[in-house]
This record gives C-alpha cells, sequence and structure tokens, in this order.
C-alpha cells in the first residue's frame, strides 16, 4: 500500500490584478479530488484540505502533496484525475506538473 498523502489546495483570492489560485478555479480543483477521495473510496490513502495563500501566487492554482512535498503549479480541474491516480494511488509524482519539490517554488 502506498504511504499516506496529504494534499493541499490553495483557496485564496486576493484583490483584483493580483495573482491568486483562488481566481483560477482551485475551488474546482479542491471539489475534484474530494470527489476522488469519495468514489475511489481512498480514505486510507489521503486526506485533502483547503488552505489559505501558499505563497507563489504565480504559479497558481497550488497543490502541494505531503509528506513528498511536492509542488504543482498551474494545475486544471482535468489534472486532478492523474495526480491522484499516479502519485496518490501509485506513488510516482506527474513530472510535467511538478514546479518545486521540498519547498516553495521561487522562495528562500
Amino acid at each position: 500500500m502506498a504511504e499516506f498523502k496529504h494534499v493541499f489546495v490553495c483557496m485564496q483570492r486576493k484583490p483584483p490584478g493580483m495573482p491568486s489560485c483562488g481566481d483560477k478555479g482551485s475551488d474546482q480543483i479542491f471539489m475534484k479530488f474530494q470527489e476522488a477521495l469519495m468514489t475511489k473510496g481512498l480514505f486510507n490513502k489521503m486526506a485533502v484540505t483547503a488552505t489559505g495563500c501558499l505563497g507563489p501566487c504565480m504559479f497558481g492554482p497550488n497543490v502541494v502533496v505531503y509528506p513528498d512535498a511536492i509542488w504543482y503549479g498551474n494545475v486544471k480541474p482535468e489534472d486532478v484525475e492523474e495526480i491522484v491516480q499516479k502519485h496518490i494511488i501509485e506513488g510516482q509524482p506527474v513530472e510535467r506538473l511538478i514546479v518545486s519539490k521540498g519547498k516553495p517554488p521561487g522562495m528562500f
């Protein structure tokens, strides 16, 4: 069985003109992860949490998977199924969506 994963989805909305995950459809991404959790019965493999700002707004919508510390950026709702299947179930991060490993992209 794959290691338990905790998925964080940034839902932050910011004033007009500022990049924000919430304005780029992160609510749909969060719902898709919730749907996968329910329909695939992944309660023993993952948790999904909506968060405030994760920091790297320019890469949003942002999704972070722990304990792997894999930062996915520019995630679209249609990417969620691939993240769930490959990363959560099979343990292989989706390379094409990774913007950083271990720390927020563009920081530190």
